[in-house]
């Protein structure tokens, strides 16, 4: 097997990747009796944003949120209103960010990655997600995949970074804690490292690819991408 190349980008998917969505917890709890249910919205959210890719359309994530919200409340016989979008509005806007992910991007930084995100969420205006919590100025560049038109895991979605920076996808490591998205851009031609954060785990079935890289703590897994890289460096 031919050696692969150590990624020069390192591309953040950020939704709880980089930030935590437990926070929405207070919202499902107040609404539902039951925190839990956020990871029904959430796994709907993600099923219907590929479910419109993979049909040919398109709507802001933000928007597929809300209707998300609405649609699990239906099921669960409970009255969505006006408050309730807007606190989920304002809920995700204000995410903060898990306590290993600066200790993390400092390390990448200094090591020489340039550092990326790639969202499926909607651009913002200033100040974003990543600027409240303090973590855009490491990022060279943040992009959505609304310039596509496609959710992740799309490959055009990953195409578009690695075209917006003049380089291949090979140059690329998409790191995420979600599976599908480190699976489709290794099928896009990137390497993934995967983030094993709670509610997530690997998919052990045929044909799932294996991360090139895998751990519990991106501070774990930013040490297991610089490796990779000083082994490389070292290579004859």
């Amino acid at each position: 097997m031919p050696h692969k190349k150590t990624p020069s980008i390192i591309v953040f998917d950020v939704n709880e990747t980089l930030l935590d969505i437990t926070t929405l917890e207070p919202l499902f709890e107040r609404m539902f009796g039951n925190r839990d249910i956020l990871r029904e919205w959430f796994a709907q959210l993600v099923l219907y944003s590929q479910t419109m890719t993979l049909s040919g359309l398109y709507t802001p994530f933000n928007k597929l949120g809300a209707g998300a919200l609405e649609m699990t409340a239906k099921i669960h016989q409970v009255t969505c209103t006006d408050e309730d979008f807007e606190e989920l509005g304002a809920r995700m806007r204000k995410m903060p960010a898990h306590p290993d992910v600066i200790p993390a991007l400092t390390q990448l930084k200094d090591a020489g990655f340039r550092l990326v995100t790639l969202t499926n969420s909607p651009s913002s205006a200033s100040p974003t997600p990543l600027d409240e919590v303090g973590l855009s100025h490491f990022f060279e560049r943040t992009f959505s995949v609304e310039a596509t038109g496609k959710f992740k895991p799309a490959p055009e979605t990953y195409e578009h970074v690695a075209q917006e920076l003049s380089v291949e996808t090979a140059d690329l490591c998409l790191l995420a804690c979600h599976l599908w998205d480190t699976i489709g851009a290794q099928a896009a031609g990137c390497q993934g490292a995967f983030l094993v954060r709670p509610h997530n785990a690997f998919l052990p079935a045929p044909r799932v690819p294996q991360p090139d890289f895998m751990a519990s703590t991106l501070n774990e897994l930013a040490e297991q991408i610089i490796r990779g890289s000083a082994g490389e460096a070292a290579s004859p």
